[in-house]
């Protein structure tokens, strides 16, 4: 069955001339409830099945711009009331539940567990009041949808649709692409998974059809009528309702079986969706082949037979490291992320964590552990503990979907491990042990292996969770031990056809010329069906014996790869090492605020200076050409939001240090912005890190807020004689108030450069409104600014 939702509210809103300037729309639910229910009743008459509640805006966090956080179950208790009156037997309720407008730690201030209890909240009440589903809607973090997910999925029992916002580029704001979308929501229950809002039709499409090709659960759409225009004053949207139920056959056909629309779509826009898929039968798809894949916030790596071998780096574990467990244990985490910088850069797809250092909390280090290295690296990751409580913290924490390392029958494991899995949506690494100990024979490693299976199947897991160990025993001590390993893993690949992991080093315990046994060792296990060893990604020897295994097993055809490597053999830790000591103090300097290591960089600066390097030096060829490289890298695609400000973080101190040390600097600044959200609009995350790229950058920052007047963006610009002002608008119903920002601001003679932006604004509205730039995102609008101070 395809089912219809509803169509944008706010636009009917504006239409009716019921929302004066400052208040708060969803308090219409309880000051004018039939306003509501007729908008609602609008849209079942013209076909919807599914409407969604007036509370997008409703969760206690975004009602405290109004003062209104105590009235939260209230107001969301009235809105399904309301939706109820209109929809008699016609349509589902579907209780909405917007983002916060806050990023949640480190990409902001909001904690995600205060993210979790303010979802909880809402979505409780929402349940409460009657409704039928839950639509977490236009999220533009993976992390605030997870928690949003998590705390819906605990208080209700309702089905729940995750509909993320994605831009242009078919990434969100914070660099999840949709097939990273579809896995790690898939793996944590959501019941419906889809897209709204930012973008039309035509450019949902190819999302549509990324969502549908990696979940087998069903895809929801809501696209806006175009991308909003001005004309004569006015905000319009461009597709006609005809235009826009077009585009619906052609959704269906990419996979969505659940269509609405989001801004600027009306009534006779959901009416016109209805009539043209009278006729259109709802999609059939095959059944996926269900994969092991794994996902960071914005990337997947796919462990299958048939793909070349994944490395999972094994540095980040403390055991039998004296100097890595000192440091962690005395807080610092340098060496933990150098470790996870090097070892991506070394060829480890996915990297392990283990915080397993006596006489600390391994939960908040677990934790710290997880949300550093998640924000440094899109490698997906691995936790490895034996502490049901230290992988919970982790798993939370991390924006993806993790492997949990490990799994094995003994009982109280899989007890604990399991439900956790289940939960958080991660998958297992299965180790053959049992509460009578190690398997004597792969026999009994296969019945071993039957139980944890079992167990997890039995508790919700599929194919597609699991990563089977070979469990490597050392040969010194047992002359079989290699045979043995080799024969479970062809028995695994026979039985189940689950790829397989180990670690390798355990082989050659107690025997000399190591490096020789691990290395033919490991080519005889890629053989038997090994696909992602647990290794040290630097050891040459190790990368030599997969570079000519791949080859040989056909996973590099034609030994292309191994040709083209093979001609420029820089071993992996000559080349990580390299990079670290060959560069001069600026370079090394430059290169610490590119990787974000906001712990040296500090120290860099602070050495540079001791060795009378300039701080005009520092400034110009090291921080400034690091935030252009980022730049380039951001509007490629390489990099995404998170490690801009990670690397925007580590140019603040960098900044910080040069002005403690160096006096003259404490007085330069660039220039001076006023940045704001125009009047009626509270939404301010765009703005804050477009902010937080500026005073990290140098600029001297005016931030004025949300629902700011234009008498006092004005007065601002002139006192503070800005160079520029910046401003800000996300909803449609709020953008025309930066046409009269503008207008003021060039009646009173300032002559401020003027930037705008907002997840609705285009180029053409921009210069329609008379605006000096247009800055699609922060990393352009910190690229415009440096070019108005340098001019």
């Amino acid at each position: 069955m395809i089912n219809i939702f509803d169509g944008a509210m706010g636009t009917i809103f504006q239409q009716m001339d019921i929302l004066p300037q400052g208040y708060c729309p969803e308090m219409l639910n309880i000051d004018n409830p039939s306003a509501v229910t007729d908008v609602h009743k609008k849209y079942v008459d013209a076909g919807s099945n599914i409407i969604e509640t007036n509370t997008f805006g409703a969760s206690p966090i975004k009602l405290s711009h109004y003062n209104l956080s105590h009235m939260a179950r209230e107001i969301n208790i009235a809105a399904v009331k309301a939706a109820k009156k209109a929809a008699t037997n016609k349509a589902k309720i579907a209780g909405s539940m917007g983002p916060t407008g806050k990023f949640i730690k480190p990409l902001g201030e909001l904690d995600f567990e205060d993210a979790f209890e303010n979802y909880k909240i809402q979505a409780k009440a929402l349940a409460d009041g009657g409704a039928d589903y839950i639509i977490i809607e236009t999220s533009i973090d993976l992390q605030e949808m997870r928690a949003a997910l998590l705390a819906a999925k605990e208080v209700t029992n309702l089905p729940v649709i995750c509909q993320l916002s994605f831009s242009e580029d078919g990434r969100t704001v914070t660099g999840t692409d949709p097939q990273t979308a579809a896995i790690t929501l898939d793996a944590m229950g959501a019941d419906i998974i889809g897209v709204n809002c930012s973008l039309g039709p035509k450019q949902l499409v190819p999302i549509v059809k990324a969502i549908s090709e990696n979940t087998e659960k069903p895809v929801s759409v809501q696209p806006n009528a175009g991308m909003p225009q001005l004309i004569n004053g006015r905000t319009t949207f461009p597709m006609t309702p005809s235009d826009f139920g077009d585009w619906a056959p052609k959704l269906v056909q990419a996979g969505a079986t659940y269509i609405g629309g989001c801004c600027g779509t009306t009534p006779a826009h959901i009416s016109a969706i209805k009539k043209a898929l009278l006729n259109v039968k709802e999609p059939s798809f095959k059944p996926l082949r269900r994969r092991l894949m794994l996902s960071s916030r914005s990337k997947t790596v796919v462990i299958d037979k048939e793909l070349p071998t994944v490395l999972i780096g094994e540095r980040i574990n403390p055991t039998g490291r004296k100097k890595l467990a000192a440091e962690i244990k005395n807080g610092s985490f340098m060496s933990v992320k150098k470790e996870a910088m090097d070892q991506v850069k070394a060829g480890a797809a996915l990297l392990d964590i283990n915080m397993g250092v006596g006489g600390i909390d391994q939960i908040q280090a677990m934790k710290r552990a997880i949300t550093e290295i998640s924000q440094l690296t899109d490698a997906p990751l691995v936790i490895d503990t034996s502490d049901a409580k230290v992988l919970e913290a982790g798993l939370r924490a991390y924006p993806g979907r993790a492997l949990i390392n490990s799994v094995s029958a003994e009982k109280e494991r899989l007890d604990t491990f399991i439900p956790l899995a289940k939960k958080y949506g991660a998958a297992i690494l299965c180790l053959p042990l049992t509460d009578d100990g190690i398997p004597k024979n792969p026999s009994e490693r296969i019945d071993a292996m039957d139980i944890i299976i079992k167990t997890a199947k039995n508790a919700g897991l599929r194919d597609g969770d699991f990563l089977l160990d070979g469990l490597v025993m050392t040969v010194a001590a047992d002359k079989n031990a290699c045979n043995q390993t080799i024969e479970t893993l062809h028995k695994y690949r026979e039985k189940y056809g689950y790829p397989a992991t180990m670690g390798l080093s355990n082989i050659s315990f107690g025997l000399p010329n190591r490096p020789l046994i691990n290395s033919t060792f490991f080519a005889m296990c890629l053989c038997a069906g090994l696909d992602a060893p647990i290794m040290n990604p630097y050891d040459e020897t190790m990368q030599n014996a997969l570079m000519a295994s791949m080859a040989l097993l056909g996973k590099d055809p034609n030994g292309r790869n191994y040709s083209k490597i093979e001609a420029n053999m820089a071993a992996p830790k000559t080349a990580a090492v390299a990079k670290h000591t060959e560069m001069n103090p600026l370079e090394e300097i430059k290169q610490a605020v590119i990787d974000g290591d906001t712990d040296s960089v500090s120290v860099l600066v602070k050495n540079a200076l001791e060795k009378n390097i300039e701080a005009n030096d520092i400034t110009e060829k090291s921080l400034t050409s690091a935030m252009n490289d980022i730049g380039v890298d951001f509007g490629a695609g390489r990099i995404f939001l998170p490690q801009v400000l990670l690397s925007a973080e580590a140019m603040r101190k960098a900044f910080t240090t040069l002005k403690e040390n160096y006096p003259a600097a404490a007085d330069s600044n660039k220039g001076t912005v006023i940045l704001a959200t125009v009047k009626g609009d509270v939404h301010d995350l765009g703005k804050n890190i477009v902010g937080a790229l500026l005073e990290n950058n140098g600029f001297k920052l005016i931030d004025l807020g949300k629902d700011v007047p234009a008498e006092e963006i004005v007065a601002s610009a002139i006192k503070n004689d800005a160079d520029i002002v910046g401003l800000c608008a996300l909803m449609t119903t709020t953008m025309t108030e930066i046409d009269n920002v503008i207008r003021q601001l060039k009646e009173s003679g300032n002559t401020s450069k003027i930037i705008v932006g907002g997840a609705a604004l285009t180029q053409d509205y921009a210069d329609e409104a008379g605006a000096d730039f247009y800055a699609q995102d922060a990393v352009i609008a910190l690229n415009i600014a440096n070019k108005i101070v340098g001019k």
